[in-house]
């Protein structure tokens, strides 16, 4: 059953909006953009993909440049933080935007490249948020997506009307301070997956029924988000891609990264980083990050 709730409109104007990268998250974000009246622009590198929006009354643009040049908010939903300052600023957008329009940067990339792209964007007038999302490609449908912000307080008051359409938003700091946060969520998501996987498989090994034992153990304080979710993946062996496990190591990774950039040491982190990137060594890369069970899995000769 489709639960989607309809966006409503909280301007009393059409906001023109861009939206760059229509992707499995970026489609439909857009799609609620569209729905609630704004007036949307899209671009992809794959324009196919962005001309699955025609039918809600989204603008096409051929080129970044194109796709902003009229807006007065640009939301980014870009691979990672490269491909961020490859479309911003090498593919021309930054240079279309228009003094006073605000870039915000829902892409999930490392918080020194968010306060780099800020810095650059505010040498030439335009305002920056880093506000990536969690909630995948459901909490996108539904309009549910938790929505961490940094920046300045006014550019995040700004953009609120527009982000309450997607989800939640919250404001969490400075320049860099969404992406921290983000990297916060995808740690705990990650090693959270790992410790359900691995708990499950040894019931499993041991002979108990595993969809008993998450039935079981639901409502104590083993509870959670993960379990109940990826958790019945697990028990169901549904690894199709939802958020792929070469998103998760990437995501580890820039977690790491920022540790070591700060001088923070995290184990835990570093371990898991370890089994995500055997798993994506052993060709399960493009499968959701709960098949991270299927790489405890064979470690333990089970099927």
């Amino acid at each position: 059953m489709n639960t989607r709730t309809a966006p409503r409109n909280p301007f009393q104007q059409p906001a023109q909006v861009a939206v760059l990268g229509i992707g499995m998250m970026g489609f439909p974000m857009a799609r609620r953009l569209c729905e609630a009246g704004c007036a949307v622009s899209v671009w992809n590198r794959s324009r196919t993909k962005a001309e699955r929006l025609l039918p809600f009354g989204a603008r096409v643009a051929d080129t970044p440049a194109q796709a902003v040049a009229q807006a007065d908010i640009v939301i980014t939903l870009l691979e990672n933080g490269g491909v961020v300052e490859d479309v911003l600023f090498a593919q021309g957008a930054a240079q279309a935007l228009r003094p006073g329009t605000l870039v915000v940067d829902m892409s999930s990339i490392q918080p020194r490249q968010a306060r780099e792209h800020a810095a650059r964007l505010l040498a030439q007038g335009v305002h920056h948020l880093d506000a990536p999302v969690s909630g995948g490609t459901v909490g996108a449908e539904q309009g549910t997506l938790a929505i961490m912000a940094g920046g300045e307080a006014a550019d995040f008051e700004r953009a609120h009307p527009l982000l309450e359409l997607l989800g939640r938003p919250t404001h969490v700091g400075p320049h860099g301070a969404g992406q921290l946060a983000k990297l916060a969520n995808q740690m705990i998501v990650g090693i959270t997956i790992g410790a359900v996987a691995e708990a499950l498989l040894l019931c499993e090994k041991g002979g108990a029924d595993m969809a008993k034992v998450k039935q079981a153990i639901s409502g104590g304080f083993a509870d959670s988000r993960i379990l109940q979710v990826h958790g019945q993946r697990m028990v169901e062996r549904d690894f199709t891609k939802r958020a792929a496990i070469t998103v998760q190591l990437k995501d580890m990774r820039n977690a790491l990264s920022t540790a070591g950039e700060i001088g923070f040491e995290a184990p835990i982190t570093s371990l898991f980083e370890q089994l995500f990137a055997q798993a994506t060594e052993h060709g399960l890369g493009d499968l959701d990050h709960s098949a991270l069970f299927v790489e405890l899995a064979q470690r333990n000769g089970m099927r």
